[in-house]
């Protein structure tokens, strides 16, 4: 055997023992070995954008996110800055942010979690109007949302506050708050 043979052996045995060193020292597992979590995404996104369009192709609603991360063992995508946008031939589109959110398997249920804001601008025939509450369970699919959690209503220069509440965002809109209401309104 040739000494650059013989070399190349040494230095690939130095390779193959520093490598092994390494994994040791840095405590990684090896791929492949090992029960993998019961509970493990399958696939992310970071900038997210999902349109749903109804019969006349027009957009019906939009999910946007900073990221998402969908889980095969129950199909949840969980989502981090949620912002959808319900779309109303009559109004200005109803925007609804929270900070984190959790769309059901089926795509039917979507937990928006933490504070949630609901805002939709002034437009032709409807005032500004923004509401502040929490935990809201949203509807995708017939555009309904509620919660049980303290709920503000700010009309400039009208307040509004209550205990749980239900949503409507097409028409014929409807928002209902559920309990000890109150109000301070302008008067004229």
């Amino acid at each position: 055997m040739s000494p650059a043979r013989k070399y190349s052996y040494v230095v690939l045995v130095a390779i193959a023992l520093a490598s092994a060193w390494l994994v040791k020292e840095m405590d990684y597992d090896v791929i492949g070995h090992g029960p993998s979590s019961a509970h493990s995404p399958d696939y992310f996104s970071i900038g997210y954008t999902k349109l749903e369009m109804d019969a006349e192709g027009r957009q019906k609603n939009k999910l946007l996110a900073d990221k998402m991360t969908h889980y095969s063992d129950d199909g949840t995508t969980h989502t981090v800055r949620p912002m959808v946008f319900f779309y109303n031939e009559k109004t200005s589109p109803w925007v609804v942010q929270s900070e984190t959110g959790e769309l059901s398997a089926d795509g039917k249920m979507l937990s928006l979690n933490g504070k949630v804001v609901i805002e939709r601008a002034k437009g032709h025939a409807t005032r500004p109007l923004k509401i502040n509450t929490a935990n809201l369970k949203v509807k995708p699919e017939t555009s309904y949302a509620e919660t049980s959690e303290r709920v503000e209503l700010i009309s400039p220069p009208n307040v509004t506050t209550g205990t749980g509440m239900r949503l409507v965002f097409v028409a014929p809109i409807h928002l209902e708050l559920l309990a000890n209401v109150q109000g301070n309104y302008e008067k004229k």
